[in-house]
């Protein structure tokens, strides 16, 4: 595997990757890997001949008083891992490779990005469209593929991916890979190591009192009441808040009232010892980004 930092140096590095009509599968990352990252990976293999995986802690998508200094950051141990799953490229820029001196662009999208997280967090998702549409002109991936736990991340590339015309990869290859979780529900994620042993055992709550409220809402219960008793739910487990529990549609994101005929997501984001975790799972008629 090839781990590289400087633009150049890439574009050489794909160009050899593509020569002979290779496919080129990306799974961009902030690093911290676990076995959501590594189901990626490996589901990248089966779409293409060659796989790239990125690691970029990327400053535009915290705000203030958020955990980017804090952010687990092990580039020797994730490039380890990804070797052992036979990646072929590990694209780990510097900041300033990233954004040099005298950077001024970003990217917004509006309606997909508005609400749950892109409320509690302005101007998350801009630096997210940002970062990962400069990935994909950097690496020209066919197919790129992200964990549906950040579903509303994925809703926001694919939107972008679609109305900016990209090919490489255009946003019906952009993948929705499903959510890794432990054996008591909780979704993976690179935040779950901040919590303390009493913390991650309580956290089990979040996936418990979700799934209630789903078979609540599709059983005819009213939606908001349910919500409110989810939220009451975590806070008796021992959260300390819930900064947002809404259903939404699950492609166009727009926040629903009352389960209707097309796909839905509950989507939650809630803190427990200073962490922030998020989960969302499918409600009603099945629907998945994943073509």
């Amino acid at each position: 595997m090839q781990t590289i930092n400087r633009l150049a140096d890439l574009r050489k590095a794909v160009a050899g990757l593509k020569n002979g009509g290779k496919t080129l599968a990306l799974v961009p990352t902030m690093g911290a890997l676990h076995e959501g990252h590594l189901t990626l990976v490996r589901e990248a293999k089966a779409r293409a001949d060659a796989v790239a995986a990125s690691i970029f802690v990327n400053p535009r998508q915290f705000g203030p008083n958020e955990d980017l200094d804090a952010y687990p950051r092990q580039l020797a141990a994730d490039a380890a891992l990804l070797e052992a799953e036979g990646c072929d490229l590990l694209w780990a820029p510097t900041v300033e490779a990233m954004y040099p001196e005298g950077y001024a662009t970003s990217i917004s999208v509006s309606g997909v990005s508005e609400g749950a997280c892109g409320g509690s967090r302005p101007g998350h998702f801009d630096g997210v469209a940002t970062v990962v549409c400069k990935l994909f002109h950097q690496v020209l991936p066919d197919v790129a593929l992200f964990g549906e736990k950040d579903w509303q991340q994925l809703a926001v590339i694919r939107r972008m991916a679609r109305d900016l015309d990209l090919t490489r990869p255009s946003a019906d290859d952009i993948i929705g890979v499903p959510t890794v979780r432990e054996a008591d529900g909780l979704a993976l994620s690179s935040r779950n190591r901040y919590l303390s042993e009493a913390d991650r055992a309580r956290a089990a709550a979040l996936p418990k009192a979700m799934k209630a409220a789903i078979a609540a809402i599709e059983g005819g219960a009213e939606v908001a009441p349910t919500l409110h008793a989810l939220e009451g739910a975590l806070i008796d487990a021992g959260f300390s808040s819930v900064d947002y529990a809404d259903l939404r549609d699950a492609e166009t994101l727009a926040e629903l009232f009352v389960l209707g005929e097309r796909p839905a997501r509950l989507l939650v984001a809630a803190r427990i010892g200073g962490t922030r975790l998020i989960d969302n799972m499918g409600v009603g008629r099945p629907w998945r980004f994943a073509i």
